[in-house]
């Protein structure tokens, strides 16, 4: 007798493992980081308004009219909450292992699991605060316009890719090399000049826009800034050279992990 067609399977046991425990690992997370301390998820917010806010009253300061509208708070606000969330994606997936070690001890929790949830909550958590802070600043400013949702969520992803890219890479070569977060540290600080936080590309000289171009981080705060001002049109923002400074370190950072996750978590 020919047994009936069975219905299509449903996702593996591996699959619901991998679910279950970066669900678990991001719950740890929110609980360590936010539940633990007064105002929580507020200061998530608050950060990253409270320097935007001081940085562009000193650029009052320093230049007279902002390169792009009439406010220095919504100019500044555009570059850096975009270049905010590439920054602490990065900085908490380079210490995912680090932050899960006693529950990757555990045949149940993998490295993997460990990576895919700091980037799920901390994107999440990012675009929370890019949401929020923007919606706040529009509103404080009175500022009219049509926001562009598609390149305000191409700039976003941009910079989650890069995140998640450069995070993985760090993580593995932290791991192996623990001078290597002091140099990376070190080294990451003229990132928001490189990302054009304070200024736009079309206002410097013809070969400083020549060499910024090679600059990822600049790509996705221009994009961002063409969503917030429709007067805007820069013609030099790439996918694939963001895409390829995002996959290049993701595929090194992974093959790092794969091979010597036992000597990180060891040391």
């Amino acid at each position: 007798m020919i047994a009936p067609p069975q219905p299509a399977s449903l996702p593996s046991g591996k699959m619901h493992r991998a679910l279950r425990a970066t669900l678990a690992l991001m719950l740890r997370e929110m609980s360590t980081r936010y539940g633990r301390s007064p105002g929580g998820y507020v200061w998530a917010v608050l950060e990253p308004i409270g320097a935007v806010i001081v940085i562009s009253i000193a650029l009052q300061f320093l230049i007279r009219v902002p390169p792009l509208g009439s406010s220095f708070l919504l100019f500044y606000a555009s570059g850096y909450l975009v270049f905010f969330l590439y920054n602490t994606l990065q900085l908490h997936i380079s210490n995912a292992l680090n932050f899960s070690k006693p529950l990757l001890m555990y045949p149940a929790v993998s490295w993997i699991d460990a990576v895919l949830a700091r980037f799920v909550l901390n994107t999440l958590t990012g675009i929370a605060v890019v949401v929020i802070a923007m919606a706040g600043i529009l509103w404080w400013t009175e500022t009219n316009t049509r926001l562009d949702l598609p390149s305000l969520l191409g700039a976003l992803a941009m910079m989650a890719a890069l995140g998640l890219g450069h995070g993985t890479l760090n993580c593995a070569l932290s791991g192996l090399f623990p001078v290597y977060a002091q140099v990376w540290g070190i080294l990451s600080r003229p990132l928001l000049v490189a990302a054009g936080v304070f200024f736009i590309v079309e206002d410097l000289p013809q070969g400083a826009q020549d060499v910024l171009w090679w600059s990822p981080w600049i790509h996705a705060t221009t994009l961002f800034r063409q969503g917030v001002y429709p007067t805007y049109q820069p013609d030099f923002v790439s996918f694939t050279l963001v895409l390829l400074w995002a996959l290049i370190p993701l595929f090194f950072g992974l093959l790092l992990l794969r091979r010597h996750r036992q000597d990180i978590l060891m040391q």
